[in-house]
């Protein structure tokens, strides 16, 4: 996983935007048809996902007015408290509650976590369509954390002072604020924390939950079982940047733990760097036959076509979902053929799966053309998670009763968008689907909803 980040309290603006819901089994949407890799559907679709069940507004003697119920609505499952004794705070006012992203939208590689505030503005749309919090609307404070620790820290400052939550920031340096939002108290339900010091914070929650020194074991022994002298002989690359380093090491010493693999290749490629040949030649020399990778999807790019050049074809090529995005696959062409990818998150393609393809279609309505991710998806989840836990609070909502909540919750799907996440204890899921790029299209390729495991202690970032 890639970060960086941004934010010297830089704004884009207060936009309006929308809200959340928990959801049924991780994942055990029915596979539907496919449409081609990464796109979306046309705005409005989602099937019944977002579609209201009936029901007055509550006003403000209840959760907030939520005219639409149930699982696929804005509020989810969650019962709405009564409104009584609600008070204005940090910001909170009358008319409005103010969340803040914080994510990496310049520096290095321009719009890397873009992704997840437009997934953040999409779930507030989605809410504010439908629904108030005990009368008020949410507004969205868009920060950039300029994949730049500094940044990322300048950025909390504004959030504390300006926000009463942050939601689905995302950033590769997300060690910066750390301190910041921890010292205020500042609920700070990310898409996804990647520094170690980010998971020590008290107050800040990942929607994908993951520790850097717990690794799942599922992918690993999947290849293990499907190529046992290749893993024998693996490479680790990573870009050496933001939490890339300590990951993939963490990744390398877990895989060998966990499932007998050897990692005799374990090495750092700087930002920007321009000549993948060397580390290519390298792997040649070591015979290595499994090669894996941390870093965006650019870079990814470029380290399979030196791979191309020298002709050199391991026995597999895997990644995690950073490559799960359209804009690799049409920079890549034919060299993305065979990618593999452990996801922690169900299908763009799965029409079968509401909450997903909810996801689509809203972010279409707020950005036309823009491409999903899993930092989206996980931003998306990190809304309907905030929103969700506020209703269900009502007049009883502080930034500590908050936290409190959502590190009460154990087993967050995200309305089944994703498997099951423990974010009161934010260790690394258990679960996951190995999925592959093949015949020009994405499609998983281990049996079931998840594939299951343990989870093992590298040693490494704990």
């Amino acid at each position: 996983m890639v970060a960086r980040t941004t934010g010297q309290g830089a704004t884009t603006g207060v936009d309006a935007e929308t809200g959340g819901d928990t959801g049924p089994p991780a994942g055990e949407a029915p596979a539907g048809d496919v449409p081609a890799a990464g796109e979306a559907p046309a705005a409005g679709t989602g099937g019944d996902a977002g579609t209201p069940e009936g029901g007055g507004d509550a006003g403000g003697g209840t959760g907030g007015g939520a005219k639409a119920k149930g699982k696929g609505s804005p509020t989810g499952g969650a019962k709405a408290a009564s409104c009584e004794g609600f008070k204005n705070q940090t910001g909170i006012t009358d008319s409005t509650i103010t969340l803040a992203n914080v994510s990496d939208i310049s520096g290095p590689v321009p719009g890397i976590f873009e992704s997840a505030q437009q997934a953040t503005r999409a779930y507030v749309e989605y809410f504010n369509s439908q629904n108030t919090l005990c009368g008020r609307k949410l507004a969205l404070l868009n920060l950039d954390s300029r994949a730049d620790a500094g940044a990322d820290q300048q950025a909390y400052v504004k959030a504390c002072a300006d926000a009463f939550a942050a939601v689905g920031s995302m950033s590769a340096f997300d060690s910066g604020g750390a301190a910041t939002a921890g010292s205020c108290g500042l609920p700070d339900l990310r898409s996804t924390i990647v520094n170690p010091e980010r998971q020590a914070c008290k107050s800040c929650v990942g929607a994908y939950s993951i520790r850097t020194n717990l690794i799942s074991d599922p992918a690993a022994k999947w290849l293990a079982a499907k190529f046992p002298e290749a893993v024998k002989n693996a490479a680790f690359l990573y870009i050496n940047a933001g939490a890339a380093p300590v990951n993939a090491k963490s990744l390398a010493a877990g895989y060998e733990k966990a499932a007998g693999w050897s990692a005799t290749y374990v090495q750092g490629i700087d930002v920007a760097e321009f000549n993948f040949a060397p580390y290519v030649q390298q792997m040649k020399d070591k015979g290595v036959r499994a090669v894996v990778y941390y870093g965006p999807y650019q870079n990814t790019v470029k380290l399979q076509q030196a791979m191309q050049q020298q002709g050199f074809k391991p026995d597999f090529y895997l990644q995690d979902p950073t490559i799960y995005d359209k804009r690799y696959v049409d920079q890549a062409g034919a060299v993305a053929e065979g990618a593999y990818v452990f996801s922690p998150n169900d299908l763009f393609e799965n029409k079968g799966n509401a909450e997903v393809q909810l996801y689509l279609s809203w972010l279409q309505q707020v950005k036309p053309g823009a491409i999903p991710n899993y930092y989206g998806l996980f931003a998306w989840s990190a809304a309907r998670l905030f929103v969700e836990k506020a209703i269900a609070l009502g007049g009883k909502l502080t930034r500590a009763s908050l936290v409190d909540a959502v590190r009460a919750t154990t087993a967050w799907t995200g309305n089944g968008a994703h498997t099951a996440m423990n974010i009161a204890t934010g260790a690394t899921p258990p679960c996951l689907k190995m999925i592959q790029f093949s015949g020009g299209k994405w499609q998983q390729v281990s049996s079931g909803g998840y594939l299951c495991g343990s989870v093992v202690d590298s040693g490494i970032g704990g």
